[in-house]
């Protein structure tokens, strides 16, 4: 890019151009008014004008979620700044691809606690791969090449960005830079792997499950994925973020184990003899207690990051690297080993899994109900679209029942909060999801509490004429919550149970969404149709849910993944 004298802020737009940025989600503010300056009359990146920073950088997110891309959002100083901090957190978590630019004030005053003036890159300093306060503006190029490319490589992540006025304000000879050099930081990390060591276990195991994660989303590995699972022909499970590495419209697949995983996934990982672990971490939510997690197992594990490797679990074979890079090679390895020793015979493991699948199958009977089942209506959403939607969820039970009913068959297609669980992701990210990928079908699914959360951008969402649908699990209760005080907190419903308000139907119309209501499944039916056919901006349902239905099975809190609880009264 040939040299021209510009200020900071314009230097911005210069940088968001060339790294052909889509959207940029934020609201201005007195730091950053020179940056929105500079982009006045800017057709790419599109401003897209939030009504609360936190819903941008969520916007951000399910943006790059959809797309692979990364997600940039802005916000001024102080409480502006401060706003993002969960989103950044919440990508920080999920790695998702994120670049946050803030303002600041001017730098003579950083230090003085001069108005809306807060200390930003000290707040993210932990939820961020790394961040960055610009007090020279000959190094904003620099910073703004490396903010991206930090974001983008290696294991994705938040960085963060921070410009004081002055810098912004500030003319300069701007040249952008076409590459980077950061000492310390050489992504991808590059060691000799193991990869004969992994394919004799996996050719020795007679009990093996291949166990994926968010790592498959992030590299683009379904397809090398896909090619090793029907080598190796073992079971297939998920996490949440995992959803859509595998079809979970195959028989090889299990779905998604853990917490609220089926019960027969659940046994499948507990009792097997090797893990496959593909792209994920081993979290809490998965493993249950730890010191009871898989006793018979041997660990193979494959991920980019070299410090989830043995955090949790220890790996029997470590392989560090990139999943779309490796898996191929250890594809090949073990097609090399079976060529030489024979394929290992799985048909016991099998029946065994399937006489667990058809004993413990995740099921619900909404015949004779007087209320609506969330579950019933998770599973007639995806039957009503063949499955052929981008969903994403807020947390809560709703986030569980449409992870348990919710059968992905695609990649980037079920978009969720995981490691922070934020409340309030599912609105912003389906925004964020509608503009990566204006074409597609984007469906919400929340609940009532965490769409109160962020509901007041259903006014971007008009502006912008998303045709997104909302559906809430409306139950009128904090429901996950709730769920832990019957079960452990002897029904004492501390502060969950929510009044009915506001009438959903009435806030829709007021924002200019066409509102509906759901109570039984004859409506339920007309009102999915209903919302399949509006394309003229977002649909806002209500769908009245059982109040007191529980997310079953449950592995609690510290128990081992096969110590389930399953329904039965209320």
């Amino acid at each position: 890019m040939a040299k021209e004298k510009i200020t900071g802020a314009m230097a911005v737009r210069r940088a968001l151009e060339a790294e052909g940025v889509e959207y940029v989600f934020g609201m201005p503010g007195g730091t950053i008014l020179p940056i929105y300056d500079a982009m006045w009359g800017c057709e790419r990146p599109k401003q897209v004008l939030i009504r609360h920073e936190q819903v941008g950088g969520h916007a951000a997110e399910g943006f790059a979620h959809a797309t692979g891309k990364v997600g940039v959002c802005f916000g001024t100083s102080g409480p502006g700044a401060t706003n993002l901090v969960t989103a950044i957190a919440d990508a920080y978590m999920d790695s998702v691809p994120l670049v946050a630019i803030t303002g600041n004030v001017a730098t003579s005053l950083i230090g003085s606690d001069a108005f809306q003036e807060a200390d930003i890159t000290g707040i993210t300093m932990p939820i961020t791969k790394h961040n960055w306060l610009v007090t020279d503006v000959h190094d904003l190029p620099r910073i703004l090449k490396e903010a991206f490319y930090v974001a983008r490589t290696g294991r994705p992540g938040p960085v963060l960005v921070d410009i004081p006025k002055d810098i912004q304000n500030t003319e300069f000879e701007f040249e952008y830079p076409e590459s980077v050099d950061i000492p310390g930081y050489h992504p991808p990390v590059r060691e000799e792997p193991r990869l004969k060591d992994a394919a004799v276990l996996i050719r020795g195991a007679t009990r093996p499950i291949i166990y994926l994660g968010g790592g498959v989303r992030i590299s683009d590995a379904h397809k090398e994925v896909s090619t090793f699972a029907e080598l190796v022909g073992a079971p297939v499970v998920t996490t949440v973020h995992g959803k859509g590495a595998f079809p979970e419209t195959s028989p090889q697949c299990l779905g998604m184990f853990g917490m609220h995983g089926s019960r027969y996934a659940n046994y499948a990982v507990q009792y097997s003899d090797l893990i496959i672990a593909l792209g994920a971490r081993f979290d809490d939510r998965v493993t249950g207690k730890l010191s009871t997690f898989a006793p018979e197992a041997k660990i193979v594990h494959l991920d980019i990051d070299p410090a989830e490797i043995s955090k949790l679990v220890t790996a029997t074979v470590p392989l560090v690297g990139d999943l779309r890079r490796l898996l191929p090679q250890l594809t090949e390895e073990v097609r090399r080993a079976e060529a030489a020793h024979g394929k290992p015979d799985l048909a016991a493991w099998w029946r065994r899994i399937d006489e667990w699948r058809k004993k413990y199958p995740l099921t619900y009977q909404q015949e004779g109900q007087k209320y609506l089942l969330p579950q019933y209506v998770v599973d007639t959403l995806w039957k009503k679209t063949n499955g052929k939607a981008i969903v994403t969820t807020g947390v809560g039970e709703h986030q569980m029942f449409a992870a348990q009913w919710w059968r992905t068959s695609e990649p980037r297609q079920f978009i969720t909060s995981g490691g922070l669980g934020t409340m309030g992701f599912c609105l912003p990210s389906a925004i964020g999801a509608q503009l990566g990928r204006p074409g597609e079908l984007v469906i919400g699914i929340d609940g009532d509490g965490s769409f109160q959360m962020t509901l007041q951008d259903l006014a971007t969402a008009v502006d912008l004429e998303l045709p997104i649908k909302i559906f809430v699990l409306n139950n009128l209760f904090l429901g996950m919550v709730r769920q832990w005080q019957e079960l452990f907190y002897e029904r004492r419903f501390a502060q969950t149970p929510l009044t009915d308000r506001p009438d959903l139907v009435k806030l829709a119309d007021a924002y200019g969404c066409l509102g509906l209501r759901a109570r039984t499944p004859e409506e339920l039916d007309q009102v999915i149709d209903q919302a399949l056919a509006n394309s003229k901006g977002p649909t806002i349902v209500d769908v009245r849910v059982r109040r007191q239905e529980k997310v079953f099975p449950m592995v609690p809190a510290g128990a081992p993944l096969n110590d389930m609880i399953d329904g039965g009264g209320d």
